[in-house]
């Protein structure tokens, strides 16, 4: 059936080129978790959980169990690990679809410990989270040994890796990361000692990996003998994280790489509608924000709010028509937005608008967005909504 016209194209092929690279990256030091929270950072879970198998991928990340559930039935070999937690009633679903839990407090473990013993089942993986500085996720060091008294004989729960965010690894500085791997190294020394050999540390993001952190993680995993695993998220989809401050004077041969290797995944798309002449003096969307001082050209398309577009690019920002930038003018509409092409040629019904990807010669990404909006570019890939069809190209 032809749809609205306002659609995102999904490159699989770049975003499985993007995991071999960054898993270039990672060895021989350490082995990738692709993360595809959050349907997949708006590109779609049922297109890139299958492109990181196919490229390779061992792990797939999740949020929650329903994302864990959807991408299990998609991918019925990999390992998925739920990295928010489990909620009252949920252990049954880890348990039925061999999902790996995140656990960091006694109600979880008591979710999945009751939940496995149910079912019978002898042995339940999780990976128990640290809180090494960020306050969000994890249990605190100091309230570890109770937590780890959970994993004994009489218990199906198995400590199979041990977690943690580095929650400022885009600082180039490194002085915040250096300080939660000296935080988590001494847990897993408490870890040991009692007893316990977890297989996985399970450390690092996006930045860290670019940072050149792959070797410090790598070499803080083999010194207690486990893997080290490495979670990439915003890298996977070719976008590289901004690292405030910068390095200096050089940045790391992996930061270079990277923007050379990268390739975006996604590109957003719609049409024209219909082009309409106005006079000066005339007003143009919701409350008049925009006075034409001129005879103008106008284009309306079908992309707004309600698809993802935010409405601080109104009178702030420009699309790609024809292969130059047509500014929006006008407050964005829910379903709607009106672009000023009285400076470009020719423009007509069912012309090609650009929101995010590559015209011509010209490019805007989701950096380019987030900057007028405000946000960050992982934001700008979420905020576009399901209305909006992920075609793969």
């Amino acid at each position: 059936m032809p749809t609205r016209s306002c659609w995102v194209e999904i490159r699989t092929q770049s975003f499985e080129e993007n995991f071999r690279f960054l898993a270039s990256l990672a060895a021989p030091h350490a082995e990738l978790l692709a993360i595809v929270k959050a349907d997949a950072y708006g590109h779609s879970l049922a297109l890139c959980a299958p492109a990181a198998v196919r490229a390779g991928a061992g792990w797939l990340g999740v949020t929650s169990v329903e994302e864990g559930i959807a991408a299990r039935n998609l991918c019925p070999d990999a390992r998925i690990l739920v990295i928010g937690g489990v909620f009252p009633g949920q252990g049954v679903d880890v348990v039925h679809h061999k999902l790996t839990a995140v656990a960091w407090d006694a109600a979880q473990f008591d979710e999945l410990e009751s939940a496995a013993l149910s079912a019978g089942v002898r042995s339940l993986s999780i990976h128990l989270e640290i809180d090494t500085g960020m306050s969000r996720q994890g249990v605190d060091p100091a309230q570890l040994t109770p937590m780890l008294a959970r994993f004994n004989r009489n218990s199906p729960l198995r400590l199979e890796g041990v977690m943690t965010h580095l929650f400022a690894a885009d600082e180039a500085d490194g002085a915040v990361t250096e300080s939660q791997l000296a935080c988590i190294a001494h847990v897993l020394e408490s870890i040991k000692a009692v007893g316990i050999h977890p297989g996985f540390l399970n450390v690092g993001n996006s930045a860290a990996l670019l940072a050149g952190h792959a070797r410090t993680i790598g070499a803080l995993a083999q010194r207690h003998e486990m893997k080290a695993l490495i979670r990439p998220g915003l890298a996977l989809y070719g976008l590289v994280p901004a690292f405030d401050p910068a390095f200096s004077p050089q940045e790391p041969s992996s930061l270079i790489e990277a923007r050379q290797h990268l390739r975006p995944v996604l590109s957003w798309k719609s049409k024209v509608v219909s082009v309409r002449s106005i006079h000066a003096g005339a007003v143009v969307g919701y409350n008049g924000t925009f006075v034409a001082t001129e005879p103008m050209q106008l284009a309306l398309i079908a992309a707004g709010y309600g698809d993802g577009l935010d409405r601080r690019l109104g009178n702030n920002f420009a699309l790609l028509v024809r292969g130059e930038r047509a500014p929006l003018v006008g407050r964005i509409s829910m379903d709607q937005a009106v672009l000023d092409v009285t400076d470009i040629h020719g423009v007509s019904v069912g012309d090609e608008v650009v929101i995010i990807g590559d015209q011509s010669s010209d490019t805007l990404s989701a950096v380019d967005h987030a900057a007028v909006s405000k946000t960050i570019p992982w934001e700008v890939f979420t905020r576009i909504t399901q209305r909006v069809p992920r075609i793969r190209v």
